[in-house]
């Protein structure tokens, strides 16, 4: 365990680091910068999934994103989110879309930007979003999206969408 905790305070400076330059990169680049971010994080998804166990079930497939995080020592905590008034976890739109909610609890994205004092929504928070659309389309082999819905303190809820 201490091992662990070592390997996420290094992360965690890291992280420190990478919201200083997201600070800097967004007033240059404007809202390229968030493309630019989904992109690489999109990139980097799908290269730490290449050998994942390949999956149709989107409740696997998010298994094996974590197994995927976890083996690359990155601490992210998320699950499936089913609200009360929802009759199950994973819906469709009306594009035939599958869809769920995800709540992120443990995230060293939003810890390194209340530490640095930069706000969530921006593009450290499009790399990770980008990281986790690329990792299960490589999983799925189908595209996805991920929306926040509520960026907080305490968590943040957001909406995946995979193509049906």
């Amino acid at each position: 365990m201490e091992e662990i905790l070592k390997k996420r305070r290094t992360l965690q400076e890291t992280m420190n680091f990478m919201a200083a330059l997201s600070a800097g990169i967004e007033p240059i680049l404007g809202r390229g910068a968030n493309s630019m971010t989904m992109s690489a994080g999109r990139n980097l998804g799908r290269k730490f999934s290449e050998n994942a166990r390949h999956t149709d079930d989107l409740l696997e497939a998010i298994g094996e994103v974590k197994n995927i995080l976890v083996a690359n020592h990155c601490l992210w905590g998320f699950e499936p989110f089913k609200p009360e008034e929802q009759a199950e976890m994973i819906t469709t739109d009306d594009k035939g879309n599958r869809q769920m909610l995800i709540v992120f609890r443990d995230c060293m994205i939003r810890q390194a930007l209340f530490r640095f004092g930069h706000p969530q929504k921006g593009s450290l928070c499009n790399m990770m979003y980008g990281f986790f659309a690329g990792a299960l389309e490589s999983i799925m082999g189908k595209k996805a999206t991920l929306e926040i819905r509520h960026a907080g303190e305490n968590a943040c809820l957001k909406i995946l969408t995979v193509e049906g």
